[in-house]
Protein backbone atom coordinates (compact mmCIF):
# COMPACT_ATOMS: atom_id res chain seq x y z
CA UNK A 1 0.00 0.00 0.00
CA UNK A 2 1.18 3.20 -0.70
CA UNK A 3 0.65 6.70 0.62
CA UNK A 4 -1.24 9.67 -0.38
CA UNK A 5 -0.41 13.43 0.81
CA UNK A 6 -2.68 16.13 0.56
CA UNK A 7 -3.59 19.27 1.63
CA UNK A 8 -6.43 19.65 4.75
CA UNK A 9 -8.63 22.11 4.31
CA UNK A 10 -11.51 23.49 5.20
CA UNK A 11 -15.08 23.38 3.65
CA UNK A 12 -15.24 26.89 2.44
CA UNK A 13 -11.26 26.81 1.35
CA UNK A 14 -10.99 29.00 -2.35
CA UNK A 15 -8.77 26.54 -3.02
CA UNK A 16 -10.96 23.88 -3.43
CA UNK A 17 -12.37 25.43 -6.44
CA UNK A 18 -8.86 25.59 -8.74
CA UNK A 19 -7.64 22.56 -10.92
CA UNK A 20 -5.96 20.18 -8.98
CA UNK A 21 -2.77 17.86 -9.75
CA UNK A 22 -1.42 14.18 -9.11
CA UNK A 23 2.53 14.00 -8.34
CA UNK A 24 3.18 10.48 -8.14
CA UNK A 25 6.40 9.33 -7.16
CA UNK A 26 8.25 6.06 -5.45
CA UNK A 27 7.63 5.80 -2.03
CA UNK A 28 11.29 4.70 -0.74
CA UNK A 29 14.20 5.23 -2.96
CA UNK A 30 13.57 9.20 -4.38
CA UNK A 31 16.17 8.29 -7.16
CA UNK A 32 14.28 4.77 -8.64
CA UNK A 33 11.87 6.60 -11.33
CA UNK A 34 11.27 9.98 -12.12
CA UNK A 35 8.04 11.17 -10.71
CA UNK A 36 4.69 11.31 -12.97
CA UNK A 37 2.17 14.69 -12.71
CA UNK A 38 -0.66 14.18 -13.92
CA UNK A 39 -3.64 16.38 -14.40
CA UNK A 40 -6.06 18.55 -13.68
CA UNK A 41 -8.11 17.52 -12.20
CA UNK A 42 -11.08 18.17 -10.06
CA UNK A 43 -10.30 18.11 -6.60
CA UNK A 44 -12.72 14.78 -5.63
CA UNK A 45 -11.47 13.62 -9.09
CA UNK A 46 -7.68 13.78 -8.08
CA UNK A 47 -8.28 11.95 -4.66
CA UNK A 48 -10.05 9.45 -6.09
CA UNK A 49 -7.89 8.98 -8.97
CA UNK A 50 -4.39 8.83 -6.83
CA UNK A 51 -6.17 6.53 -4.18
CA UNK A 52 -7.08 4.11 -6.41
CA UNK A 53 -3.72 3.97 -7.97
CA UNK A 54 -1.67 4.17 -4.67
CA UNK A 55 -3.73 1.53 -2.89
CA UNK A 56 -2.18 -1.48 -4.16
CA UNK A 57 1.53 0.39 -5.34
CA UNK A 58 4.52 1.02 -3.17
CA UNK A 59 3.92 4.77 -4.50
CA UNK A 60 3.47 8.63 -2.72
CA UNK A 61 1.16 10.73 -4.64
CA UNK A 62 0.75 14.38 -3.78
CA UNK A 63 -2.45 15.37 -4.32
CA UNK A 64 -1.41 19.62 -4.82
CA UNK A 65 -3.86 22.84 -6.32
CA UNK A 66 -2.16 24.06 -9.53
CA UNK A 67 -2.58 27.76 -8.48
CA UNK A 68 -2.92 29.18 -12.01
CA UNK A 69 -1.17 32.37 -12.05
CA UNK A 70 -1.16 35.07 -14.88
CA UNK A 71 2.29 37.24 -14.16
CA UNK A 72 5.83 36.88 -12.82
CA UNK A 73 4.65 39.07 -9.47
CA UNK A 74 1.93 36.43 -8.91
CA UNK A 75 4.60 33.96 -8.89
CA UNK A 76 6.67 35.43 -6.45
CA UNK A 77 3.74 36.47 -4.43
CA UNK A 78 3.06 31.97 -4.40
CA UNK A 79 6.87 31.43 -3.78
CA UNK A 80 6.94 34.31 -0.88
CA UNK A 81 3.76 32.71 0.84
CA UNK A 82 5.50 29.10 0.46
CA UNK A 83 8.48 30.63 1.95
CA UNK A 84 6.72 31.94 4.85
CA UNK A 85 4.65 28.58 5.54
CA UNK A 86 7.83 26.15 5.36
CA UNK A 87 9.49 28.86 8.04
CA UNK A 88 6.14 29.03 10.25
CA UNK A 89 6.47 25.04 10.22
CA UNK A 90 10.01 25.05 10.80
CA UNK A 91 9.64 27.23 13.79
CA UNK A 92 6.54 24.89 15.08
CA UNK A 93 8.82 21.93 14.48
CA UNK A 94 11.62 23.58 16.63
CA UNK A 95 9.78 24.36 19.77
CA UNK A 96 7.88 20.79 19.65
CA UNK A 97 9.39 18.79 21.93
CA UNK A 98 11.26 15.95 20.22
CA UNK A 99 11.86 13.37 22.77
CA UNK A 100 8.01 13.17 24.01
CA UNK A 101 6.42 10.10 24.45
CA UNK A 102 5.94 8.56 21.47
CA UNK A 103 4.77 4.99 22.86
CA UNK A 104 1.43 6.23 23.33
CA UNK A 105 1.63 7.90 19.37
CA UNK A 106 2.71 4.54 18.34
CA UNK A 107 -0.04 2.52 20.14
CA UNK A 108 -2.99 5.02 19.07
CA UNK A 109 -1.67 3.99 15.33
CA UNK A 110 -1.50 0.39 16.01
CA UNK A 111 -5.08 0.58 17.31
CA UNK A 112 -6.55 2.89 14.76
CA UNK A 113 -5.07 0.07 12.03
CA UNK A 114 -6.76 -2.72 13.88
CA UNK A 115 -9.89 -1.17 13.51
CA UNK A 116 -10.07 -2.24 9.98
CA UNK A 117 -13.71 -1.82 9.26
CA UNK A 118 -14.01 1.50 10.66
CA UNK A 119 -12.05 2.62 7.82
CA UNK A 120 -13.89 5.16 5.77
CA UNK A 121 -14.64 3.50 2.24
CA UNK A 122 -12.05 5.06 -0.82
CA UNK A 123 -14.47 7.23 -3.31
CA UNK A 124 -15.22 5.69 -6.67
CA UNK A 125 -13.36 6.44 -9.01
CA UNK A 126 -14.57 8.61 -12.02
CA UNK A 127 -14.91 7.02 -15.28
CA UNK A 128 -13.07 8.65 -18.24
CA UNK A 129 -16.40 10.50 -19.11
CA UNK A 130 -16.70 12.17 -15.73
CA UNK A 131 -12.79 13.05 -15.72
CA UNK A 132 -13.56 14.80 -19.55
CA UNK A 133 -16.13 16.81 -17.85
CA UNK A 134 -14.14 17.99 -15.52
CA UNK A 135 -11.49 18.95 -18.03
CA UNK A 136 -14.34 21.08 -19.69
CA UNK A 137 -15.23 23.02 -16.35
CA UNK A 138 -11.29 23.33 -15.42
CA UNK A 139 -10.67 25.13 -19.01
CA UNK A 140 -14.22 27.35 -18.36
CA UNK A 141 -12.51 27.90 -14.79
CA UNK A 142 -9.18 29.05 -16.43
CA UNK A 143 -10.93 31.05 -18.75
CA UNK A 144 -12.80 33.08 -16.91
CA UNK A 145 -9.44 33.84 -14.69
Amino acid sequence: MGALVTLDLPDDSPLLTLPWIITFGPLADPAEWEPVVCGPYERPHALALAEAVVADERFMAVVEPLVPALSAEEIRGEIAASQLAAADEEARIEAADLYGDFDDVLDEHEDEAAVGADRPQPPPVPTEAQVRAGFGRIAGLLRGR
